[in-house]
């Protein structure tokens, strides 16, 4: 065999090793099945594959986690250590922070849902910008809902490792929310 012919054969090896996880991953039941999904994707290209599918399915859990208030999706996403870098006066750290926050939530919007309009993989990080929506039937601080629209963003920074969420930043508009449940005046 001469060197071309193995380097055309070593070319093919790769191609195909290349294509059949990807083949198998588009075959396969995907475990990110009900998972929201990114409008826009926006991956860095020089991050390994194996690494971006990693941060993804991380980021998408815990988006779909707002959606659901299925804690197990919050437990598959963060990492034992998680730290939440802008932790708001009053909620716990860690885990039982996100936990704490999406039971007040569902409390005061039962149907709410987090579509993620952006999401932008680059490095160790995952940013998401969330569109929240839902009605305010239920309660929050004392006040009743009478089905008031709610409509708002956030976006939020995660750092990934081994596959899960170990920090995050997060933005809410939180004064929208509120005025939106006529809990602060506009």
């Amino acid at each position: 065999m001469n060197l071309q012919t193995t380097l055309r054969a070593a070319a093919l090896t790769l191609a195909l090793g290349a294509a059949l996880p990807a083949f198998a991953a588009d075959t396969a039941p995907s475990a990110d099945a009900g998972l929201v999904e990114a409008h826009e994707l926006i991956v860095d290209k020089s991050l390994p594959a194996q690494q971006v599918q990693r941060q993804i399915h991380a980021a998408r859990l815990y988006d779909t986690f707002w959606s659901t208030g299925d804690a197990s999706q919050a437990r598959a996403a963060l990492a034992p250590d998680f730290t939440d870098r802008t932790l708001p006066a009053g909620r716990p750290q860690g885990l039982a922070g996100p936990l704490a926050a999406s039971k007040v939530f569902h409390a005061a919007v039962p149907d709410v849902h987090a579509d993620v309009e952006q999401m932008i993989v680059v490095g160790d990080r995952v940013v998401t910008h969330l569109h929240f929506t839902g009605h305010f039937t239920g309660t929050f601080n004392g006040v009743q809902g009478k089905g008031q629209t709610v409509d708002f963003i956030a976006t939020d920074i995660y750092r990934i490792r081994d596959g899960k969420i170990s920090d995050n930043w997060h933005l809410e508009d939180n004064l929208t929310f509120l005025q939106q449940l006529g809990v602060v005046a506009k």
